[in-house]
């Protein structure tokens, strides 16, 4: 029986799965230099990387909606079987994605450290949160690129390719980080800068592989003379694209911008503080990925479905991929609570910092679950090109509810524990408010394609 064939839920799984495990891994890179950073250099040393990754986040946001709009779009013309514009799709956003790479390289190399002041990191930490981060945005371009390059290969079912690079990649961070430590192999210990060495060198291994690779498989989407024909900046494809994600980028921005005023509240509670920042937002990727691979999955089966025409299979997809996300985020949220300690032992040796994180694991971790239930609805939703409003609704649950009770409660008795409730209220509010409107007018709606 072939995979068309199957139920849709044995699909959706078979697809799921190679994505799950790439969100996973590519959260995993980021664990390895974490837990190589706290064990081998210190408390001070994860401080410095911690602080800068709000940053990090804030500038990829438009890329992350830039790779959305286009995944819709692949989704949809892979759907209707038109490669030409596959093509056409790919080698606009690939290009957009380079250009934008070089604006984040040349922010890194003179801006990071005034930034960084004015988010008020810590003294102790300055100098190393500035190096670490310069080496990082100056290798945004390759970065970038990879980003969009996975995310539009998972447009035309293939999540299998993503994995097997995101493991070459953790293969040469799992090697160049600790030999650029602890000086292997002759090579000169540069401290916590190893760890931003090693995942820009790490990708740049990727991008040839996918090259090679892509080429040999024969992919539909392969960098091969037709794709290379149309690099370049498309006006028309790219309002486009930018129609359905500049919405999930602004999202991304404005939940990044919240990001950096909690940041700079929780830098005032001192280096341990923004230390358990740091673990509490690792632990917490291993439980938001696999919701936020369900989303990407629903979204992408949607566009899919709308792309061939077959709109009936809308809600279907919708109910499979709510259940996906009960049963699996589920699962990842029980093994986060039975496991905690031992799961932020792994990035932190002080028993201070290991109880202040495993407190606020604690509080935040139940949330995920109504928040991976956002994501499959918005996904769905931004498959159809209805973008604005699920958008306006996180937006609005981000701006009224989240960053003000944040900020509120952590001047209140609850202090740093206080942050962490507000996000755990935020998500059951985007839940219930994606649902109302998904329930109560999008599914009323007639849906065209867009391509």
């Amino acid at each position: 029986m072939t995979q068309v064939h199957r139920p849709l839920w044995q699909r959706f799984l078979l697809f799921l799965i190679p994505l799950m495990l790439s969100n996973t891994l590519q959260s995993l890179s980021g664990t390895i230099n974490s837990i190589f950073i706290g064990q081998l250099i210190g408390v001070e040393a994860l401080a410095a990387v911690s602080v800068f990754f709000p940053i990090m986040i804030l500038l990829i946001s438009f890329i992350i909606g830039l790779a959305s709009g286009s995944t819709v779009l692949i989704g949809q013309a892979w759907g209707a079987r038109n490669s030409e514009k596959l093509k056409e799709i790919a080698g606009t956003t690939l290009t957009s994605a380079f250009v934008l790479g070089l604006v984040a390289a040349l922010i890194g190399a003179f801006f990071t450290e005034g930034v960084l002041r004015m988010l008020g990191a810590p003294a102790n930490i300055l100098e190393m949160a500035t190096s670490y981060g310069r080496i990082i945005l100056i290798g945004m371009p390759g970065f970038f690129i990879f980003l969009v390059a996975t995310s539009i290969l998972r447009g035309v079912g293939d999540t299998v390719t993503p994995l097997i690079a995101l493991v070459l990649s953790i293969l040469v961070g799992l090697v160049m980080t600790p030999a650029l430590i602890l000086g292997w192999f002759g090579l000169p210990q540069i401290g916590v800068d190893a760890a931003a060495v090693a995942f820009v060198v790490g990708y740049l291994v990727v991008l040839a592989f996918l090259y090679i690779y892509l080429n040999a498989r024969k992919s539909p989407l392969a960098p091969d003379a037709a794709l290379l024909r149309h690099l370049g900046i498309k006006l028309s494809m790219l309002g486009m694209i930018l129609r359905l994600g500049l919405p999930a980028g602004v999202q991304m921005v404005t939940s990044s911008l919240a990001a950096l005023v909690v940041v700079g509240v929780v830098n005032r509670f001192g280096s341990n503080a923004t230390a358990a920042y740091g673990a509490v937002n690792q632990v917490l990727a291993y439980v938001q990925f696999p919701a936020m691979s369900i989303g990407i999955a629903s979204s992408i089966f949607a566009a899919q479905a709308i792309g061939a025409g077959q709109v009936n299979q809308l809600g279907p997809i919708t109910r499979t991929g709510l259940m996906m996300n009960i049963v699996i985020t589920g699962i990842f949220v029980v093994i986060a609570y039975i496991f905690s300690e031992r799961l932020v032992g792994l990035f932190i040796t002080s028993p201070d910092v290991i109880a202040i994180t495993q407190s606020l694991l604690h509080i935040v971790l139940w949330g995920i679950v109504l928040f991976g239930c956002s994501m499959v609805l918005s996904g769905v939703m931004r498959a159809s090109g209805d973008v604005v409003m699920p958008m306006l609704l996180n937006l609005g649950t981000i701006l009224l509810v989240e960053t003000p009770l944040a900020l509120y409660l952590s001047t209140t008795s609850l202090g740093l524990n206080g942050i962490w409730s507000a996000y755990a209220v935020s998500f059951s509010t985007m839940a219930l408010l994606q649902a109302a409107y998904y329930w109560f007018y999008w599914r009323k709606r007639p849906i065209k394609k867009l391509i």
